[in-house]
C-alpha cells in the first residue's frame, strides 16, 4: 500500500461498523487503562497523605527525611508510569485500530518476496520502531529521575554502549531464533503451535544455562567473593541448605545504580549465586548471611520451579490460543490488518498477539502477584530458620532505606502490582518468629 493510500484506509478503518471482537479489545483496553490511572491516582494520594509522618512502625530505623525521600521517589516514578501508559496506549492504537501495522506490512510485502525473510524484517521493523519510540523516555528516566534521587551512576556513554550491546546481541540471538520460529510455523502443519512450543521451552532451559556464563558477563564483570570469613559463612549457609552451587560472586551493579540486589542464577548444575558489591557495602555478615537465606529459601520451597511451570503451561495453552487465532480472518481484520492473501500470516499473527496479550493479561496481574507474594512470605520464614529474623529484618529495613521503597504504599495499588508484601506486613510477620 502507497504511503499516499494511508488517509484512506484509515477512513475506512475507523469509518466501518465495528466487529465484535473489536468491541471487545476496546472495551478491554479502555477498562485496563482506566483501572491503571484509578490506581495510580490512589497511590499518589496515599503516599502523598502519609509523606510527612514515618510510620511508628519505623520510627526508630526511619528518618523523616529518608521517609520524604522515598514518597517523592515513588511519586515521580509514579506520575512518569501514568505517562508512559499513555504513550503504550496510544501506540498500540496506531498500530492496530489506525492502520499502522497493516501499512508496515503491505509497505514490505511490496518491496520483498513471501517467506521467512519478509517475516523477519516485519518483526524487526516493528521492535526498532517502538525501541526507537521509547528511547526518549528511557533516557528521561535514568538521567533524571533516578538521578534526581541519587541512584544513577550510569554515564551517556554506558547507557549507548548497552543499547548497542542489546541489538547486537538481539541480532546475534533474536533473528535465528525468529527465522527458526517462522519455519517451524510454515512447516509443521495445524499442529506448529505445539512444536513451538517445544522449542521455546528448549530455548529458555538453555538460556537459563547460558547466560550466568555467556550473557551476563557481556554487561557486568563478576569476580569470585574475597571475603574469606564471609565465603566461610556462606559456604556453611549453603551446606545446611543442601544448595550446590557454582560459586558465590560479585557483580559490579554500581556502575549503573546505587540499589543493591542478590540473587542466584541459572540452572542445574550451572547456579551461582550472585551480591551487588553495593549491597556489600551496606550490610553487616550477619544481614548478608540473611538476606541470602532467603534466596535460599525460594530454592527450598521450589518457588524458581513452580513459577517455572506456571510459565511453560501459560505459554503452552497461550500458543495454543494462537494457532487457533491464526486460522480466522476476523482476528486480523478487527485489530485494523488485512490479512495475506498470496502469502502467510505468520509474522502477522505473532506480532498481533503479542501486541493485544496484555490488554487482556492485565486483568490477572493481581493473581500472579498474590502467589508472588505468598512465596516472599515462605522465604521470609526459611530465612527465619537458618539464621536470625532480626538480621533479615535489619537488612530489609536498610534495603528500603537505600532504595527509597516507600513504607506506606496505597494497600489497594499494593494488593495489585506489588510483587512483595508491604515493608510492614513483611516485617510483623518476621517480628512473630
Amino acid at each position: 500500500m502507497s504511503k499516499f493510500r494511508i488517509l484512506p484506509y484509515l477512513i475506512l478503518c475507523l469509518g466501518r461498523p465495528l466487529s465484535m471482537f473489536t468491541l471487545l479489545f476496546l472495551l478491554a483496553l479502555l477498562s485496563s487503562v482506566t483501572v491503571r490511572l484509578w490506581l495510580a491516582q490512589r497511590q499518589l494520594r496515599y503516599v502523598g497523605k502519609h509523606r510527612d509522618h514515618v510510620p511508628a512502625q519505623f520510627s526508630e530505623k526511619i528518618s523523616l527525611v529518608d521517609h520524604q525521600r522515598a514518597a517523592d521517589y515513588t511519586a515521580a516514578r509514579t506520575r512518569f508510569g501514568m505517562l508512559e501508559l499513555l504513550l503504550e496506549t496510544t501506540v498500540l492504537v496506531v498500530l492496530t485500530m489506525m492502520g499502522g501495522l497493516h501499512w508496515l506490512n503491505q509497505t514490505l510485502l511490496s518491496s520483498l518476496d513471501h517467506g521467512i525473510t519478509y517475516g523477519i524484517c516485519l518483526i524487526l521493523s516493528l521492535t526498532v520502531l517502538t525501541s526507537l519510540i521509547e528511547l526518549p523516555f528511557n533516557i528521561y528516566k535514568q538521567f533524571h529521575i533516578e538521578k534526581q534521587f541519587g541512584f544513577n551512576r550510569m554515564t551517556i556513554k554506558l547507557f549507548f554502549v548497552d543499547l548497542l550491546r542489546n541489538a547486537l546481541l538481539g541480532a546475534v540471538i533474536g533473528i535465528p531464533l525468529i527465522a527458526l520460529v517462522l519455519w517451524v510455523m510454515a512447516s509443521t502443519g495445524e499442529n506448529w503451535w505445539a512444536w513451538t512450543w517445544l522449542l521455546w521451552v528448549a530455548f529458555s532451559l538453555l538460556m537459563m544455562v547460558l547466560a550466568p556464563t555467556l550473557i551476563m558477563p557481556l554487561y557486568n564483570r563478576f569476580v569470585p567473593l574475597s571475603d574469606a570469613s564471609l565465603r566461610e559463612r556462606i559456604e556453611a549457609l549453603l551446606s545446611r541448605c543442601g544448595f550446590a552451587s557454582k560459586g558465590v560472586f560479585v557483580m559490579d551493579g554500581s556502575k549503573r545504580s546505587s540499589h543493591g540486589n542478590a540473587y542466584f542464577t541459572g540452572f542445574g548444575s550451572a547456579k551461582r549465586i550472585v551480591f551487588f558489591d553495593i549491597l556489600l557495602e551496606k550490610l553487616t555478615a550477619d544481614e548478608i548471611e540473611a538476606v541470602l537465606a532467603h534466596e535460599l529459601g525460594h530454592f527450598h520451597h521450589r518457588h524458581i520451579m513452580q513459577r517455572l511451570g506456571v510459565t511453560f503451561l501459560a505459554s503452552f495453552c497461550l500458543l495454543a490460543l494462537l494457532g487457533w487465532l491464526a486460522q480466522q480472518v476476523w482476528f486480523y481484520t478487527s485489530l485494523g490488518v488485512t490479512p495475506n492473501l498470496d502469502a502467510d500470516n505468520h509474522a502477522l499473527a505473532l506480532i498481533l498477539f503479542s501486541l493485544v496479550l496484555p490488554v487482556f493479561s492485565f486483568f490477572f496481574t493481581p493473581l500472579a502477584n498474590w502467589s508472588s507474594r505468598k512465596h516472599e512470605f515462605q522465604a521470609d520464614a526459611f530465612a527465619a530458620k537458618q539464621t536470625q529474623a532480626s538480621m533479615l529484618i535489619s537488612a530489609l529495613v536498610k534495603l528500603y532505606q537505600d532504595n527509597a521503597s516507600t513504607l506506606t504504599p496505597d494497600p489497594l495499588y499494593s494488593t495489585f502490582y506489588a510483587s512483595h508484601p508491604p515493608a510492614s506486613q513483611r516485617i510483623a510477620h518476621l517480628e512473630q518468629r
